[in-house]
């Protein structure tokens, strides 16, 4: 619950920063965006109807056709980010306007930086992109065209940036029919590019990740510690060659924003340690990006789809359940995912029961598992990786569980 509200309550934080930009860089420089906010200023210029009327007519038709073709659970998120964005504009102009000398009664949206439209340009693109980075990494959504992206790539096998490119184009170069001026047209590309690549730059840093190798005689402490804190960390061993002394050397990758966190942590223990970070570009695992970004590789290569592992290292066992299941799964023993229970942390495994065992590997291996009895009944447990708890499944046979795993692989 306090992750899911304070995910709404940056969401908030985005749209008022998208918002600000609109409303103080933006408007009063008659410059255009790309997506519905984009289509709102044009109507703007055009007709004087405030942009937060036609933001939420348009976002209200596409709610309502996302509703009915992807589900309420996909668009909650971005009821939200609709509702909070059309306040925040009304509010941000409400607060901004001025009285209009040229029509006595109206009102005006002041040029806070005199006449420097391209600066306007850059710095309501920054703060667009910025607010628009925020919904996404909380989950969430300003509406517009990210649900026609998501309709239509539902029915064609078309990227959602390609569509979401596309409507951009067509947005931006409608404003040239308003202005007749091409420049507008020129700093309205300007403004999405600068947008486009604020939002790349602030979700990449935002998972960019660092590597901590520490060199301590403390190292069992430190590890410890970071482990307390739910990282993992790895103790290597090494020699000191001025010393020529054994060493150990934890190695440890957190995301960059713990960087400090740790830091304090490994000097609280260990003052005199030498640390040694550095920047890592890519982390695949748990608690980091996933490996499935090759998935359409692999199906190229025909390579098989999905890892299952047999809890044991039962020769017989294995290549049955392999014959059973077919040439979709590949189906592994404890020895191929690194599980040597001659080992005395992972020798545990032989002595418990089968749903034990199946939990055994889920927890510390991360793979969906099962178990065949002599008897030749099926225990087996699946799902995500982080869950605290997995669902485990009883079959009286291998062709039961097989029947079970095409039906869930059909839908």
């Amino acid at each position: 619950m306090l992750r899911e509200l304070k995910d709404y309550a940056l969401i908030l934080l985005g749209v008022t920063i998208y918002s600000i930009g609109v409303t103080v860089f933006m408007l009063p420089y008659s410059l255009t965006t790309g997506g519905v906010a984009g289509v709102a200023s044009i109507v703007y210029y055009a007709t004087g109807i405030e942009v937060q009327i036609t933001y939420i007519a348009i976002n209200v038709i596409l709610l309502i056709a996302a509703i009915k073709e992807l589900g309420i659970r996909f668009c909650i998120k971005t009821i939200w980010g609709v509702l909070t964005m059309t306040f925040m504009l009304w509010l941000a102009q409400r607060v901004l306007e001025i009285p209009d000398p040229a029509h006595p009664g109206k009102f005006m949206l002041p040029q806070l930086i005199g006449d420097e439209v391209f600066m306007a340009c850059v710095l309501g693109a920054i703060l667009e992109g910025l607010g628009v980075a925020i919904c996404f990494q909380y989950n969430g959504s300003t509406g517009g065209t990210d649900i026609i992206a998501a309709i239509v790539h539902k029915y064609k096998p078309i990227s959602l940036g390609v569509v979401l490119m596309l409507c951009d184009v067509v947005i931006i170069s409608s404003c040239y029919f308003v202005f007749h001026d091409w420049f507008r047209v020129i700093f309205g590309f300007v403004m999405l590019f600068i947008s486009s690549t604020t939002v790349d730059y602030w979700l990449r840093r935002q998972q960019q990740s660092v590597q901590f190798m520490i060199f301590s005689r403390n190292s069992e402490a430190i590890a410890d510690a970071i482990v307390n804190t739910g990282h993992g960390a790895t103790i290597l061993d090494g020699i000191g060659w001025f010393t020529h002394s054994d060493r150990k050397v934890v190695v440890s990758v957190v995301r960059r924003r713990e960087q400090v966190t740790m830091q304090r942590m490994i000097y609280k223990i260990d003052p005199y340690s030498f640390v040694c970070m550095t920047e890592a570009s890519g982390v695949w695992g748990e608690g980091f990006d996933s490996f499935r970004a090759g998935k359409k590789a692999s199906k190229e290569r025909n390579i098989k789809e999905h890892v299952l592992v047999c809890a044991s290292n039962n020769d017989a066992k294995v290549s049955m359940s392999q014959k059973t299941l077919g040439d979709y799964y590949d189906v592994r023993n404890l020895l191929q995912i690194g599980c040597d229970t001659r080992k005395e942390f992972y020798s545990v495994i032989l002595g418990q029961e089968p749903r034990k065992r199946v939990a055994f590997i889920k927890k510390f291996f991360g793979f969906d598992a099962f178990y065949l009895t002599k008897k030749g009944t099926v225990t087996y447990i699946e799902g995500h990786y982080e869950l605290p708890e997995h669902p485990i499944t009883e079959f009286a046979s291998l062709d039961e569980f097989k029947d079970f795993l095409e039906k869930k692989r059909k839908k």
